[in-house]
C-alpha cells in the first residue's frame, strides 16, 4: 500500500458524509495494513469473514478502484427514472383528468395514454409486463369525491 493509498483510505473511513459501505471498505483495508487476522476484522467492523476476505483480496488485486461497486448483472433499463416518474405521475391522476370517462383505468389503458402523450414510443411488450414501469399504486385506484 502506498502513502497516498493510506492517506486516501484514511479519507474514506473518517468521512461523515461518504456512504457507509465505502466506510466499511476502507476500515477493512486499512485495519489488513495493520496486519490484523481476516477474523479479527470481522469480528471489529460486524462483517461476515466472507465479505472481509473479499475486499481485501480486491484491495490487492486491484488497489482502490477494487473497493468500488460493481456493475450490476441484467438487462439495461427500458425506460428513464423521468419517463417512470411521468408514469406514475400519470396513474395517480384519475381517469376523468384525461377525459376518460372512467372510474378505473387499467394497465394497457395507462400505457395508451402515455404513448399518446409521449412519454412511451411503444408498449411491446404488454405494458403490465416486467419492462413497463411499476408503481406503487394501482392505475386509476384514486376516485373521485
Amino acid at each position: 500500500m502506498t502513502a497516498a493509498e493510506r492517506k486516501q483510505l484514511k479519507k474514506m473511513a473518517c468521512a461523515h458524509k461518504s456512504e457507509y459501505r465505502t466506510r466499511l471498505r476502507a476500515q477493512v483495508v486499512l485495519h489488513a495494513a495493520r496486519g490484523r487476522s481476516t477474523a479479527a476484522i470481522a469480528r471489529q467492523t460486524g462483517l461476515h469473514v466472507d465479505t472481509v476476505r473479499r475486499w481485501r483480496g480486491r484491495f490487492a488485486g486491484q488497489g482502490l478502484p477494487g473497493l468500488a461497486d460493481r456493475k450490476r448483472p441484467g438487462r439495461p433499463r427500458v425506460f428513464t427514472a423521468l419517463q417512470t416518474a411521468q408514469v406514475k405521475a400519470l396513474a395517480c391522476q384519475p381517469p376523468v383528468e384525461s377525459g376518460i370517462p372512467l372510474s378505473r383505468r387499467s394497465c394497457p389503458e395507462l400505457a395508451c395514454e402515455a404513448i399518446q402523450r409521449g412519454i412511451a414510443r411503444s408498449c411491446q411488450p404488454p405494458p403490465c409486463a416486467a419492462g413497463w414501469p411499476r408503481t406503487h399504486s394501482s392505475p386509476g385506484s384514486r376516485r373521485d369525491g
